[in-house]
This record gives C-alpha cells, structure tokens and sequence, in this order.
C-alpha cells in the first residue's frame, strides 16, 4: 500500500518505521524531518496544517490512505476535510477531537460515562479564578490550560503564589492562547499510558506504557512533551491494566458512540493508580509520544493492515504482540529545553547512521553533513532486552558516544520499573 503520515516528530518516524514492516508499503511523510530521511522514509515538503495541499497530493500520488500524527491538525479538522474529497483518513474527526482539544468537553464526558477523575473547576474569568484560589483551594493543585498547549500547558502548583503567577499567565497573558483553565485536585500514585485503536465501537487495547514528564533526574524540574518510555510496565499488574480497559476505555468509547460521535483512529489515556483506584489524568485523541516509539517495535501484527481494516470498519481476529522483555526510548533534548532551548551542532550525519540503535528523529536538521538542532526535544534512541537494566546499559552506552555539546537527557529512564 501507498501511505501518507502526517506529522514531523519522532512520533511519525515510529510510526514510518512500523508501516515499513510490510516492505510491500511505501511510506510518505509530510513534512517529516531531515532525520527520518537517513532511515529511507521519503519526505514530502506540505506543512500539517496545508490541508489541500496535501489532500492534492493524496489524489496526485495514489495514496491509500493517510494517518494523522499530531493533534492540531486533527482539532483543526483535517479528517473533515479529507472525508468531503472521500479519502480515507486515520483519525477522530474535529468533533471527536476534542477530547484532547478542549479539556472541560473531555471532563463533562468522562462524568457522562461515570468514569473517575479529579475534581475540578472551570474559569475564563482572572478575578474569578484568582478569588477561587485565594478563598477555596487545597494546595497542592493542578492548573490546566483548556486548550493545546504540546505538552507543556499542565502545571503542578504547591503554593498560592505559583498558582496566581500562573492563572495570570495563561487567563491575562493568554500564553498557549489560553482562554479557560481548568483548575483541579491534585492526584498521587503511579502514573500509566493506556492507548487503544479504536473502529466506532470496537476498540483493541495495546500494551501500557510509562512516559516521563518531568525534564530532570528523579522526576524533578519543569513538565516536558516527555524525557523517555517505557513498555511494558512492570510495576502496574495484569489485573490494574484489565481493570483500566473494563473501567476506563471501554466506557469512554461507548458514551462517545452514545453521543453520537463515531470515532476512528487512536484514544490514549493518561492514567493514575491512586488509593481510591484509577483515575483518568487526560485523554488525547493520537498515539502518545514517546510512548509510541516503545509500543509500536512490539507489535507483531501488520500495523497497515490493521488500520486498513478499522478504515472499512471490518473486524480485527488477532493482535499479537511481542510478550517478552521491554523495549526503553531514551530523548535527546536541547540544553535549556523546555523553557529556552537553545540551537547547535548535533554531530555527524555519519555517526547517526552508525548508530546500531533504532533512532526516532524529532526536531533535527541537515546541513552539510551535520545534523543541527531546531530546539525541543530532537530525538530518541531506543532498544529492547529482556530487563530494564540490560536496555539502560545499551541505550546509555550509545549515549555517551554522541555529540553532547548541545543536548541533555535524563539518566533515569524505566526507574519506576525496578
């Protein structure tokens, strides 16, 4: 088959590399990045937003299909676009979207379902959430901007101050384009990815998976787009990943048909194992990243096979996945990310394409024959071994033999699995 992936993060490059299982396919990826070109995966120059522009490449190349990697362009409704000219499309339409779009929608939803999840308020209005705080908060609290924010636009505040400087930020300063926060309690215990292919009704479930949030060791430092991942997670018992799936995700999926809302592509649930049980932290409407760089070399199924059959809404048998040992993806970010990352020297392409560890490339670029820094988070080295500390000596190993003038990464990953 002759597939688009929309997108230009190591998200898509994971995504490319597992379609390119079947050496049947050919792979596009608009706009993708001068990384993924050093794996064979051919780029196209269409931004994500470009909707017809890329709907007229469809039509001109003979693609079958094409899948969505980020959320904007599906909030903005790129599967509605591409169903009028009747191409298949992966991905929840704009409606559907919203689940990650818009969080007060997600949590009306979710109480719709009788799904559990913090306790929260809404605000558009600063005086209003600035007297919420001062007068009624417990402390600590999370701050949520409503909108996409990348990651970056949730917030664990522990004291009045930091959440005042915050609400005004995000309420005032409209960072993110912030027009509603969604102020919330804050919830302890161990944090787990759930994601599921979902066909309407139907959804199949896919291995957990734990990503980390925080930029620094020992889970300290400001929230990111995430520092690594791991699959599957150890420390979270068959009996808590079946109960999320009865509890969390099959419900979810029936109110969003019961709504009226048919939804095709990917639901990833952000979960926490509290005292009180799981509870849903959020919901996003694609494959999580970095979570799909560790979950997708496990799948043993033919992923484009897969998506073709949910797209004509047929019935898949069988999902195999490999059951043995885990795989660990490690991100290189930018020093100063996630705040103020800065540019520069990445190393030889060279020594990229030496690398005997498969290589996600996010924000990356090409010049000469060196590969350069764009800022944020620039790519992720993965492996697999039957135990966590066999995949932590590989990956950080070939680490320290990169060019780390430029970059950080956490030294921790897969910590929580011990």
């Amino acid at each position: 088959m002759r597939i688009l992936v929309v997108g230009s993060g190591a998200r898509e490059d994971a995504i490319c590399k597992a379609l390119m299982q079947n050496s049947e396919n050919t792979v596009f990826c608009a706009p993708g990045n001068a990384g993924m070109k050093l794996s064979g995966i051919k780029t196209i120059s269409i931004e994500e937003n470009e909707f017809f522009h890329l709907t007229e490449f469809v039509e001109t190349n003979g693609i079958d299909y094409t899948i969505v990697g980020p959320e904007a362009p599906l909030v903005d409704g790129i599967v509605d676009y591409f169903k009028q000219k009747k191409l298949k499309i992966f991905g929840p339409n704009k409606q559907g979207a919203q689940i990650e779009g818009s969080k007060s929608f997600t949590k009306k939803l979710m109480a719709d379902a009788n799904i559990p999840t913090a306790q929260y308020q809404e605000f558009t209005d600063l005086e209003r959430a600035v007297e919420y705080l001062t007068v009624k908060a417990n402390f600590p609290l999370v701050i949520k901007a409503d909108g996409l924010a990348a990651g970056k636009g949730v917030y664990i505040v522990q004291d009045l101050d930091e959440a005042l400087e915050i609400i005004s930020e995000l309420l005032d300063g409209h960072k993110f384009n912030t027009t509603k926060v969604v102020i919330e309690e804050f919830l302890e215990g161990e944090e787990f990815s759930l994601m599921a292919f979902v066909d309407h009704k139907r959804f199949y479930p896919m291995p957990l998976a734990q990503d980390y949030k925080k930029a620094f060791d020992d889970d300290k430092g400001p929230n990111t787009g995430g520092m690594g991942a791991i699959c599957p997670v150890r420390n979270i018992s068959s009996i808590v990943e079946q109960t999320a799936i009865e509890t969390i995700i099959k419900p979810f999926v029936h109110e969003l048909y019961q709504q009226n809302i048919k939804y095709t592509g990917i639901i990833y649930a952000g979960l926490i194992l509290t005292r009180e049980g799981i509870k849903v932290i959020e919901f996003n409407a694609r494959f999580g990243d970095p979570e799909t760089e560790v979950v997708l070399p496990r799948l043993k199924t033919d992923l484009s096979m897969m998506i073709w059959k949910i797209l004509n809404h047929k019935k898949i048998d069988k999902i195999i996945w490999q059951n043995e040992g885990l795989n660990l993806g490690v991100f290189a970010v930018s020093q100063g990310y996630p705040n103020n990352p800065i540019k520069g020297k990445l190393g030889l392409i060279n020594d990229f394409k030496a690398c005997p560890l498969t290589i996600n490339y996010a924000s990356v670029r090409k010049e000469d024959q060196q590969l350069y820094s764009n800022g944020g988070r620039l790519y992720l080295m993965q492996t697999s071994a039957q135990t966590l500390t066999a995949a932590q000596e590989i990956i950080y190993q070939q680490l320290t033999k990169m060019n780390s003038e430029n970059i950080f990464y956490r030294r921790d990953i897969g910590k929580n699995s011990i």
